[in-house]
């Protein structure tokens, strides 16, 4: 197949968070698998900084926006170690900014303007390229006009006359929701602005737009996939989901193990495998401790969190337990991560006030995040929901065992221990429903209590975690498989023309 992605972040180019590595790691994946594949996203200042080599195409790209026309500029570079392309899209008024989305905790005005831009620049991009394209695979509210630019105006121009799309959802909380007026800057017909297609309470919602419009949907893991269909997870949008559930399709996210794998990783302090993971292990965590300026106290369970401080990540949940847990309970706490302010103040308190128990690290680092997953005895993600999250199959690889919340990705992905799975030998970690903090902490202290009192237990956990396969290779096989499906669904579906009872 001639596969197109179409995304706004990609590393090493542009990242946020998890579409960026996915974005990176399934093309190459899919181009293993002898599918011809190439990759859009904008040409962000991160991006001309990635030291990535980047070459200009020739092409201008004169896109109309509204009632005035701005002029791009094609550039190509291509995904590291692999011969799959890159078509950066430069506008320097658009994408040449600190960040992608938003500064100083508010999102740019212009959001909507500069990704109707960088939908129709890929469509352009695509009519003067002139390569057959079979499938459009967009990711998320970014990307989401593009199904609908596909089946309104570009379903008889080649090469994409016989191309079918695919949206990935990577989290419906975010959706790309404008004033009903921006609806000008698509320069689609007003008549799509309807209850059915385009429009949302009045605004002008951009993954509903793809969500309607697209001949396949996708998320990051079969129980969001459901999860979204409800009205707790589903964000205003499940009734669409529903009414689409035929097309939609739960796919778990994908390790790269070139990353991520303790036997090769460079940053931690000795590489190990599922054969001498113990001493491995025991190597990471006192480098850990050292580094973080804890007591290097090899029995103490060093639990780890990496990530967002907010809500959604469950720190309402995990402060509480934190506090409580410094003073009651002999562990210690390896935090890295950004967000909230209040949480921020939280924990340098904590820090503060428990040196001996809690290390906190504002900010990011890579490294750090490989040598936290390295060193940790556990690895807590108490998630409000999840769509798929990275960090507990990371986890599973170093032979840290997750401690969860059963949502999302996370629910997917970690097997409950009990007597059953214990037996069955299936058990890879902790996890609880009830979103309150007494659950998180029964949960911990089950788990510490497991650590300290069953080390074969333990250990057959983490052997279980080691060897479980999540890589790309597994999750590319089941996109070929929606990707067959859109096209199916192309050849069968035509655009549904607003009704006056829609309008």
């Amino acid at each position: 197949m001639r596969i197109v992605m179409a995304t706004s972040e990609a590393v090493p180019f542009a990242k946020t968070g998890g579409l960026a590595d996915v974005c990176g790691a399934l093309p190459i994946e899919l181009a293993r698998l002898g599918h011809d594949v190439s990759l859009f996203l904008p040409a962000y200042r991160s991006a001309r900084q990635s030291g990535m080599p980047i070459e200009p195409t020739g092409i201008e790209l004169p896109i109309p926006i509204g009632t005035k026309t701005v002029v791009g500029r094609l550039l190509k570079s291509h995904l590291p170690e692999s011969n799959v392309p890159v078509y950066l899209v430069e506008q320097d008024q658009y994408y040449d900014r600190d960040a992608l989305y938003r500064e100083a905790g508010h999102d740019y005005i212009d959001n909507c303007e500069r990704f109707v831009f960088f939908c129709r620049a890929v469509m352009e991009s695509l009519r003067r390229l002139s390569a057959p394209v079979d499938i459009l695979h967009v990711h998320d509210w970014q990307t989401g006009l593009i199904p609908a630019l596909l089946k309104i105006e570009y379903r008889a121009v080649p090469p994409l006359e016989h191309a079918a799309s695919v949206l990935t959802i990577h989290n419906l909380a975010y959706q790309g929701n404008f004033w009903h007026w921006d609806m000008t800057l698509t320069g689609l017909d007003w008549k799509y602005f309807n209850w059915q297609q385009m429009e949302f309470y009045g605004h002008l919602n951009l993954l509903k737009t793809g969500i309607v419009f697209a001949d396949a949907l996708s998320t990051v893991s079969p129980r969001y996939a459901e999860e979204i269909q409800g009205p707790e997870q589903g964000c205003g949008l499940e009734e669409v989901l529903r009414s689409r559930r035929d097309v939609l399709r739960g796919i778990i996210n994908g390790v790269d193990y070139r990353q991520w794998n303790p036997e090769t990783d460079p940053h931690i302090a000795m590489r190990y495998g599922p054969e001498n993971v113990a001493e491995g292990k025991a190597v990471c965590k006192a480098a850990l401790q050292g580094e973080l300026s804890l007591p290097v106290e090899p029995r103490t369970p060093l639990l780890g969190l990496v990530g967002r401080l907010a809500d959604q990540k469950g720190w309402d949940l995990l402060a509480p337990v934190m506090q409580d847990w410094a003073t009651h309970h002999d562990v210690q706490w390896a935090v890295l991560g950004t967000g909230e302010p209040k949480y921020h103040e939280l924990l340098e308190k904590l820090a503060e006030r428990y040196p001996q128990r809690i290390a906190v690290r504002l900010g990011f680092s890579e490294a750090l995040a490989h040598r936290i997953e390295a060193g940790a005895d556990m690895f807590v993600m108490p998630s409000r929901y999840e769509p798929c999250g990275l960090n507990q199959l990371y986890s599973l690889k170093y032979g840290t065992v997750p401690v969860v919340r059963a949502t999302g990705g996370l629910a997917d992905t970690v097997t409950n221990l009990n007597e059953e799975t214990l037996a069955a030998d299936t058990a890879t970690g902790f996890s609880f429903r009830d979103y309150s903090s007494l659950a998180l902490s029964e949960t911990l202290r089950r788990a510490c209590d497991t650590y300290a009192n069953q080390p074969e237990v333990w250990r057959q956990l983490i052997d279980r975690g080691m060897r479980q396969d999540w890589s790309w290779a597994r999750s590319a096989k089941e996109y070929i498989e929606l990707y067959r499906l859109a096209l199916a669904q192309s050849k069968s579906n035509q655009i549904a023309e607003p009704t006056q009872e829609s309008t």
